[in-house]
């Protein structure tokens, strides 16, 4: 069996992709192979293991903070852009792969760190990537060719359950600190349909309360829920809204899980692992997205046939076909059989819905709301303080690089 090295970024409790990159580490040992985590940062190394279990609930033997002092592997894995390169220098011979879960550099404005993180898929190291659409970039963009595996859900949690949908309702996964996630949008999408059905319920979640911002709409913010209560509220609600400008998240093939109909943009990103027959992928402008929930909200028998497309979907797609894939994927590598460039075809085949946003065609409501880019209010402060602001924030920078 194998011994592998996990470079895994500083841990964020409630992380999705943490859960995803341990949970593949974990069924490597299940398999009968060896993983050492190496944990970004410094900490008490005696803690390092009961971090991990405390906030995923996995138990490694072998953990240790920083990513100096690598011991000799058979395998090393690069879980984030920045750790590619400690993956490509690291001074013994081994198999070098990475384990994508977005194209993180689009999680930077372009500069250097957009082009770094681009340059990481250059490094020679061997992608295994959640979804399609990933694999399909590195190929068209790097001619890099890549392992995937689809998008599961953990079935003994996400499931129909037998409680029927009786409220006119739309939960909304809202993430103010993950721009990918478009969380203004969202809110203008339901801000406008609030105003046409006063009546629909609207349910915030994936987020503290205390940092929701400001909503001018009535809603219930229900915080950061367990997977259980998202299940609940999944068979609960009528609609769901899931909005990804990068890679997909896990929530939408959830959601698919317990029958919810659900709503994302019409974007490249998104036509690779999101199903035509379950979900409704809309023009990425507020009045579109509002305009494709009010069409699933007005029609009953469509939301019920996308409701058993997604059951029907995400039934061959269970967490231990994911984590077999990727067990299959390394058993490959080990025996030096590698993946090959190769074409990738759209699974999405539908236009987008489309609603016309101009002047005259939306509610005034929707217009006293444009959130503001948080640099505009930066620019409005006395120029003294924004000079002293600058220098404060060179000077804090300057010391997080020399440290």
């Amino acid at each position: 069996m194998s011994h592998i090295a996990w470079f895994i970024p500083s841990l964020i409790q409630g992380s999705g992709g943490h859960r995803t990159m341990l949970q593949h580490a974990y069924a490597m040992e299940q398999a009968g192979d060896t993983c050492h985590i190496y944990l970004e940062g410094s900490g008490d190394q005696k803690q390092a293991s009961q971090l991990i279990e405390r906030l995923f609930g996995y138990k490694f033997k072998y953990v240790s903070f920083g990513w100096q002092d690598i011991q000799t592997v058979d395998i090393a894995v690069a879980t984030i852009w920045y750790s590619a390169i400690i993956v490509r220098n690291l001074p013994f011979d081994c198999i070098r792969c990475y384990f994508v879960q977005d194209y993180e550099a689009m999680f930077n404005p372009m500069g250097d760190a957009y082009l770094l993180a681009e340059n990481s898929y250059r490094y020679g190291l061997i992608p295994i990537t959640i979804g399609r659409w990933l694999k399909h970039e590195l190929g068209k963009r790097f001619q890099v060719p890549a392992y995937h595996f689809d998008f599961g859900a953990d079935q003994n949690i996400y499931r129909p359950l037998e409680e029927k949908r009786h409220e006119q309702s739309i939960c909304f996964i809202y993430q103010l600190d993950k721009p990918r996630r478009c969380s203004h949008i969202g809110l203008e999408a339901l801000g406008i349909v609030k105003h046409r059905r006063p009546d629909v319920q609207i349910y915030l979640f994936g987020s503290s309360p205390q940092d929701k911002g400001h909503i001018w709409f009535e809603h219930q913010h229900l915080g950061l829920l367990s997977l259980e209560e998202c299940n609940s509220l999944y068979n609960r609600c009528t609609i769901g809204l899931c909005l990804s400008s990068s890679n997909p998240s896990r929530i939408p093939f959830e959601m698919m899980a317990a029958g919810l109909p659900l709503v994302e943009l019409w974007r490249d990103n998104n036509f690779y692992d999101l199903p035509p027959e379950a979900v409704s992928l809309s023009d990425q402008t507020p009045e579109s997205l509002a305009e494709a929930m009010l069409l699933l909200l007005d029609n009953p028998e469509e939301r019920e046939r996308m409701s058993q497309a997604g059951i029907e979907y995400m039934a061959v797609r269970t967490l231990q076909n994911e984590t077999d894939t990727v067990l299959e994927a390394f058993s490959k590598l080990k025996q030096g059989v590698f993946p090959q460039l190769e074409p990738d075809l759209p699974l999405y085949n539908k236009p987008p819905i489309t609603a016309d946003c101009r002047r005259d065609s939306v509610p005034d409501l929707a217009y006293s709301h444009i959130p503001r880019p948080a640099y505009s209010r930066f620019q409005s402060l006395p120029l003294p303080l924004r000079n002293l602001l600058r220098r404060c924030y060179r000077k804090v920078r300057r010391f997080l690089m020399e440290g």
